[in-house]
């Protein structure tokens, strides 16, 4: 991050847990991925290991120090993924070279809530959904985003191909129903999930990025135009925009142990291909908007003009999203801005919903 040149940043090691010789940490989790957290919920971290292993930790809101309160042996091989239910967060879900997604329940360890073998390669994304209880997406190396009602996991709400290994999931901050996914080599996708969770339709794919000779490992959405609290002013100017938006939307780049007998297990056999989609409501598009990070050594210190993106000159409603990705080979790190121009009239619980018709 740009900063004064009289200021300077950094980062002090607070605690530490030591998972032990040739093992790797291979995903985090806070318990506090849903929105609102009530008062009394403590402040957890749930983690993964090269190991097999799972395990979860208190922080201690004080001193922000780490408590090992468990870990436990979870799956054949690599744990690639842990993360917790946001809205019950004594129920956490891991996903293992193995092929397995499993659910745990962290008040009684030892047994699987339930095991599903749904995906047919190792499963390495998963996160619950911080907007609307008992949602579970997850990914997995066979190229497919699954949605489930983990109320009941014997099968799953929706399957999409993406045609990449989907390393990371995330949703939106605002739009519930949007889903950014990192697959890999074949880059990043926006899914719209609204019609696959009320009406049992297929995912929508409404943009898609591959970035030549890269993997694409990361990706995530800023909260920063999001937040209740007053934050510093990171949007831009539409003169840097590429022209004016017309009804459009757009991207512009700134550089185990064996199964327990009685455990739950979903062996679903599995299916096809899903079936292919329509074409996305929302056009796309690609624009510059600065240099890559790497480019810039010294951090991105020009100054950021401020203009208001709630609102066209046309009056219509105006949204802007910022999402980061992360990418192998090329060791890019990129800022994408995704605009969209509806002439519509906002929702209340999301300023637009992005899966009805005519936007």
């Amino acid at each position: 991050m740009g900063c004064e040149k009289k200021n300077s940043y950094t980062l002090q090691p607070i605690s530490s847990l030591t998972l032990g010789d040739n093992c790797l940490s291979l995903s985090l989790d806070w318990s506090t991925g849903k929105s609102v957290r009530a008062r009394e919920q403590p402040v957890k971290i749930i983690s993964s290991d090269s190991k097999g292993r799972l395990h979860l930790l208190m922080v201690n809101e004080g001193t922000a120090e780490l408590q090992l309160v468990a870990s436990w042996p979870a799956h054949h091989f690599e744990a690639w993924i842990a993360a917790f239910n946001y809205w019950q967060t004594e129920l956490v879900y891991s996903g293992g070279d193995d092929c397995l997604l499993r659910g745990w329940d962290t008040r009684i360890l030892g047994t699987p809530v339930f095991t599903s073998k749904r995906h047919s390669m190792g499963v390495c994304s998963i996160q619950s959904s911080p907007h609307q209880e008992h949602l579970l997406a997850t990914g997995s190396y066979d190229e497919h985003v699954l949605l489930w009602d983990t109320r009941n996991v014997r099968q799953p709400l929706a399957d999409v191909a993406v045609q990449g290994g989907v390393w990371r999931l995330r949703w939106h901050p605002v739009h519930h129903h949007l889903l950014l996914a990192a697959c890999m080599h074949s880059g990043f996708k926006i899914l719209n999930c609204q019609k696959a969770v009320e009406e049992k339709q297929d995912i929508t794919v409404l943009t898609s990025h591959k970035t030549p000779n890269s993997l694409v490992y990361g990706a995530d959405w800023s909260w920063l135009f999001h937040s209740s609290k007053p934050t510093p002013t990171w949007s831009f100017d539409q003169s840097d925009m590429g022209g004016k938006a017309a009804d459009h939307c757009s991207l512009k780049v700134a550089e185990a142990p064996p199964a327990h007998p009685h455990e739950q297990i979903m062996d679903h056999q599995v299916e096809g291909p899903a079936s292919a989609h329509t074409r996305a409501e929302l056009k796309t598009s690609l624009l510059p908007l600065t240099e890559d990070i790497k480019n810039n050594s010294k951090g991105y210190s020009s100054p950021v003009r401020t203009h208001d993106l709630s609102h066209c000159s046309s009056g219509q409603h105006f949204d802007s999203s910022l999402l980061a990705t992360c990418s192998f080979y090329d060791h890019v790190l990129h800022l994408w801005k995704w605009e969209t121009n509806q002439a519509c009239t906002p929702c209340s619980d999301t300023g637009c919903d992005l899966g009805s018709a005519g936007h």
